[in-house]
């Protein structure tokens, strides 16, 4: 009875619209108001024993070294640089927001931060040169969702910290998908600008390559400083963390010399406000998730699939739909927590090793974000351009379609995960 009280005031809650972290909190509060066996103080323990970990510790620490980047002179190198790779593309800004999204996503983590790291320089840029407005901003949204594909990706330390899968196994299996997804995307905003007529912004040129590689060369190394790190074993996941808020510092204010000692406040305190937001969304899913224990209720959950087929290939395609319905309307942190514990009891049944299992759900969720209501990336785009959602959401599709493929592709093609992932130790 008390799972199913559980599910019930989760769903009304979301119904009625009342923010992801209190939704979750008040259904864990009517759960254990039911099962009767707990004092309410065993709340504010399991809350502070959810967000007690190490590996969590990467979340704001990648938020600060994001924060820090974007402030300090990174966004407009990096640009220059994807400009002059891809910028000779039919539609080449079009094609520069989504190498420029890629680049960006191997420094913050993060889909929203990305997008709008991005989006602030180019779709005004993309509005100048006569880019349809709702083009641009579906071009931008599809870019970002890219953040949490390619590492280092907050959702993939969240699957982690769930399931114990390395979470340095996760950030080499999401490299070659987040290349696979960057990739096709710039072939459908590049048909697409092609017959709309947006032209390239210049001829491509081996020496402007070059030019702005070494002015982007110290804004690269964030990336390559976390993954090389991060593969070749020399320190985990949340310690690149650490590295890359240190790397960022010393760039930013020693060599770019773009943020000055007074403006440190304020950086930190915005990217310690947006990483709050995940926190409390961790540690309200933490007393939800134990009262779901409690009741069995993944168990349950995956039983109730396993006894609609146990095809291996149908299991997939079916865990696939209920994760892209999911995106759909619940947040990426909420999301994991709440449906994981389900999908993982069926992981025998599913034949994919757990780090697979963890890009797949991720990419899932990245598809997510670009799908009303709760499509953070489609918002950020939206807010940037200045469309009406449902606008974009109609341009956005030609996208969604070639990602659904993406996916399927990750899903049913396992090299493409393990390959890289095999490399690295658990």
């Amino acid at each position: 009875m008390t799972a199913e009280v559980l599910i019930v005031t989760l769903l009304v809650l979301f119904a009625l619209n009342a923010p992801i972290a209190i939704a979750i909190g008040g259904a864990s509060v009517v759960g254990i108001l039911i099962q009767g066996d707990f004092p309410m103080m065993v709340m504010a323990q399991r809350m502070f024993g959810g967000t007690d970990s190490f590996h969590l510790l990467a979340v704001p620490l990648f938020m600060f070294a994001g924060a820090l980047m974007e402030a300090g002179g990174i966004s407009r190198r990096i640009i220059d640089l994807a400009n002059a790779l891809v910028g000779w593309l039919p539609g080449g800004l079009a094609a520069v927001t989504i190498v420029s999204a890629m680049f960006f996503a191997g420094i913050s983590g993060s889909a929203a931060a990305d997008a709008a790291a991005v989006g602030a320089i180019l779709i005004p840029a993309m509005k100048k040169s006569a880019y349809d407005s709702d083009f641009s901003a579906a071009v931008l949204a599809s870019g970002g969702s890219i953040g949490v594909i390619i590492p280092p990706s907050i959702p993939m330390i969240i699957f982690g910290f769930l399931t114990g899968a390395s979470i340095g196994q996760l950030f080499a299996g999401g490299i070659l998908p987040g290349l696979l997804v960057g990739s096709s995307l710039i072939v459908v905003a590049s048909v697409i600008s092609k017959r709309r007529g947006y032209g390239a912004t210049f001829q491509f040129s081996v020496r402007q390559v070059g030019r702005t590689f070494r002015k982007a060369l110290l804004a690269l190394g964030a990336p390559l400083i976390i993954l090389g790190g991060i593969l070749l074993g020399i320190f985990t996941a949340t310690e690149s963390a650490a590295i890359a808020v240190v790397y960022a510092l010393v760039v930013s204010m020693a060599v770019y010399r773009e943020i000055q000692w007074r403006q440190l406040p304020k950086i930190l305190i915005d990217a310690a406000v947006t990483a709050s937001l995940v926190m409390f969304i961790i540690a309200a899913a933490s007393i939800f998730s134990w009262i779901a224990a409690i009741e069995e209720l993944p168990a349950r959950l995956a039983g109730v699939l396993l006894a609609l087929t146990t095809d291996r290939v149908f299991l997939l395609l079916l865990i696939n739909l209920i994760l892209l319905i999911a995106g759909t309307f619940v947040e990426t942190t909420a999301a994991l927590i709440l449906l994981v514990p389900m999908i993982v009891a069926m992981l025998p049944a599913l034949g994919i090793d757990l780090v697979q299992l963890g890009v797949i759900v991720v990419t899932n969720l990245a598809i997510g974000m670009l799908t009303p209501p709760m499509g953070i990336c489609l918002i950020v785009a939206g807010t940037i351009s200045g469309d009406r959602l449902g606008a974009i959401a109609w341009r956005i599709v030609p996208f969604l379609l070639v990602l659904l493929i993406d996916l399927m592709v990750v899903t049913f093609y396992a090299p493409l995960t393990m390959w890289l992932a095999g490399m690295v130790a658990r």
